[in-house]
């Protein structure tokens, strides 16, 4: 993992230094569950800012916080289905997250605000994360940034780069069985399992069937590095 981010980080710095003042650099990182998006994405964001001696140049966006609510799957006519499908692609606001993406594409003269996920509450909370003039590099990672379906692929369209984080299916699963624990999602690894199996991976498929052409492809090996998606 430290090659290649490295490569990345340097090609980040490279594309900062002709960067217009009226400009972001957008980066979306996608990949399937427990593929290493959101390890990816905080590790680049600090050493760009490590490099650039300021905390504020990169900022990491998850789309989770793109997540419906429970009320809203609720309201859904396919409401128990949706539920067990949530992290599905038609269980995320895609029309919200194509609005943040378009507004980051444009010139930075006033404060963007972006929701997170609590996995508490089980649901988003909006207006978590500020996107200030100061935010120069922004990278939005999730599972569906780089999908060949309308609105995302509209979004998708938008980034000056798209990495996709690749892993074997085997690795991911390990890695979301014990995140579903961790998150209170499930209480044993058997049900974690049969989680990913069921719904993960599932959408993990879908990912690579309707996977777009991206700029740079990202190993994710199991390794230490790899542990805090």
């Amino acid at each position: 993992m430290e090659t290649q981010t490295r490569k990345l980080v340097d090609k980040v710095l490279k594309k900062l230094q002709d960067l217009p003042s009226d400009k972001r650099f957008l980066i979306g990182i996608a990949g399937i569950p427990g593929s290493g998006k959101t390890t990816l994405a905080d590790v680049v964001a600090k050493a760009v800012n490590e490099a650039m001696d300021d905390p504020r140049i990169a900022q990491a966006i998850s789309m989770d916080g793109y997540h419906l609510t429970r009320k809203q799957l609720s309201a859904m006519p396919n409401a128990e289905e949706a539920h067990a499908r949530r992290g599905a692609a038609f269980t995320f606001d895609v029309d919200a997250y194509l609005d943040l993406v378009t507004d980051l594409r444009k010139p930075p003269t006033k404060a963007i605000v972006a929701p997170t996920f609590d996995h508490r509450r089980k649901d988003p909370i909006p207006g978590d994360i500020y996107i200030g003039r100061e935010n120069r590099v922004i990278i939005v990672e999730g599972n569906y940034v780089a999908l060949n379906e309308p609105l995302w692929k509209d979004a998708k369209s938008l980034f000056d780069e798209v990495w996709f984080v690749e892993v074997d299916f085997e690795v991911a699963r390990r890695r979301l069985r014990e995140r579903h624990v961790r998150a209170g999602i499930v209480s044993t690894l058997e049900e974690g399992d049969k989680r990913a199996l069921e719904n993960d991976l599932v959408n993990g498929q879908e990912i690579l069937d309707k996977r777009l052409p991206v700029d740079e492809v990202v190993q994710s090996k199991e390794d230490g590095q790899w542990v805090h998606e």
